[in-house]
């Protein structure tokens, strides 16, 4: 998971775009695909594998947000037999996927679509990731189709999945479904969802999951400045994540029992990492009890509070550590769960934009059949873990840098002012140096003193440095 999501709202000015377009160069990120693979992605658009069962009359939906054309999910819920049936439909980028082939070649060189505060890089040719791979409203698509049927409290009862050609109805965004479900003018397989994201929530609860409401962080451009603003997610953003969550943990069980899968994993966090948050809590002035878990407290905050959103943003860094584990031929995996699911998991949701997806569908539709997965995806199973792990090595890195020029165009203007800080981060062989996080705006700069820094604590600083050009951000105690 990123340290934050961020985007420049509006055209960013010459600096930012300089100091932007640099990065990309800096870390090789491809400009745009090879001709041989915009030419094999222009002929499987026009004649991808259809498959036999046709869903067609299912009135499929999409919730993204509204800028989107990659959609890799729609669904459709309905009540059944006392409970609920979700209908989740994953975009099969397979049926259009040669193995072997130019497209896949490089599929696996990108592995995932890296995004940008201006733009994004796409795992695939956007003839397909925005055209006919994706489950556009009024388009057949070839999909993976999951049907999962829940009792009334949400639980798993069983899961089905296979091929199909299906056609979503309409294109709807988190704002709208949230204005349609609170005014009660959704109809009903929009407002399941709202029934059954509650229901989810509450067995995550339960089993001592965590989700983490981490805001995205908007840079707006305003009068040749920079202005900085939060979208809090949503109750439907929420719900939405859940019906993906229990698809990923269907997903993880059907593996699991097949004997064969790639699932994300997720360690513990150590004690110490928590410990480091409960410091980081107290210099926020967040309470948090020592008879309440992390989990619970996570639940109790409110991302639309700057202190909040500020301690969500550090949360993540209980999530680092996540990867993909292989298993097959019924050896089991030592490590199973994913820390913050808190059950197995896999991700098997977005394949237009994750190259382990279109996988992890592959043995999925295997084990639902009873049958052996096709050898392009066994062959490629020893190494699909390295691959996903340096992917994810590079969006990180692209992730942090991004952060950080972004963070240099708001504040280049606010050199040698003090602002209220919190010492986050303090390298254990330099305890002079660190990371502080403002409480507002809500940025994480380095730090750098003559005397060891109070990890945990408030502190008030002076930003020293800040060039999107040139340097990140820099600050000095005051």
């Amino acid at each position: 998971m990123p340290r934050r999501h961020i985007r420049v709202k509006g055209a960013p000015e010459a600096p930012l775009r300089a100091a932007l377009a640099a990065l990309r160069t800096d870390l090789h990120i491809p400009e745009s695909f090879p001709p041989e693979v915009l030419a094999e992605a222009e002929g499987v658009a026009r004649f991808p594998a259809v498959p036999g069962h046709d869903a067609t009359d299912i009135p499929f939906f999409t919730v993204d947000p509204p800028t989107a054309d990659d959609l890799d999910q729609a669904m459709h819920l309905s009540r059944h037999d006392g409970g609920y049936r979700v209908r989740y439909a994953i975009a099969d980028i397979a049926a259009f996927v040669v193995p072997g082939g130019a497209l896949d070649s490089e599929a696996h060189h990108r592995v995932n679509t890296l995004y940008f505060p201006d733009e994004k890089v796409p795992l695939h040719p956007t003839v397909l990731s925005e055209g006919a791979a994706s489950l556009l409203p009024g388009q057949a698509c070839p999909a993976v189709l999951w049907t999962i049927d829940l009792d009334g409290d949400g639980r798993t009862l069983t899961a089905e999945v296979r091929r199909a050609l299906v056609r979503s109805r309409a294109k709807l965004d988190y704002a709208g479904v949230q204005k349609r479900i609170d005014e009660r003018t959704a109809e009903e397989p929009v407002a399941l969802l709202r029934e059954i994201g509650e229901a989810r929530e509450r067995l995550e609860v339960e089993r001592g999951g965590i989700s983490l409401n981490v805001p995205e962080q908007e840079i707006v451009e305003y009068d040749h400045t920079y202005e900085l603003s939060y979208r809090a997610p949503l109750p439907a953003d929420a719900w939405n994540a859940q019906i993906s969550l229990l698809t990923g943990m269907a997903a993880a069980d059907l593996m699991l029992a097949y004997g064969t899968g790639v699932l994300r994993t997720l360690p513990t966090a150590p004690d110490g990492a928590v410990a480091r948050l409960r410091r980081t809590a107290h210099a926020l002035r967040i309470e948090w009890p020592h008879h309440v878990s992390y989990a619970a407290l996570i639940r109790s905050l409110n991302p639309r509070r700057p202190r909040h959103a500020a301690f969500l943003q550090e949360c993540t860094t209980l999530l680092r550590g996540a990867g993909y584990t292989v298993f097959r031929n019924g050896t089991l995996p030592t490590l199973t769960t994913h820390a913050a699911v808190a059950a197995p998991y896999a991700h098997c949701t977005a394949p237009l934009r994750r190259l382990a997806d279109r996988y992890a569908s592959e043995l999925c539709l295997a084990a639902a059949a009873g049958e052996e997965p096709p050898d392009w995806v066994l062959m490629a199973l020893d190494t699909l873990p390295k691959q996903m792990a340096e992917g994810s090595r590079r969006a990180g890195t692209l992730e942090r840098e991004c952060v950080d020029i972004v963070e240099a165009a708001l504040l280049k203007d606010r050199v040698g002012e003090v602002f209220d800080g919190c010492v986050v981060e303090v390298e254990p062989r330099q305890p002079t140096v660190g990371k502080v996080l403002l409480q507002q705006p809500a940025v994480i700069g380095r730090i750098e003193a003559d005397a060891p820094l109070p990890l945990g604590e408030r502190l008030p600083v002076r930003l020293t440095e800040a060039d999107p050009g040139t340097t990140k951000v820099r600050f000095a105690p005051a």
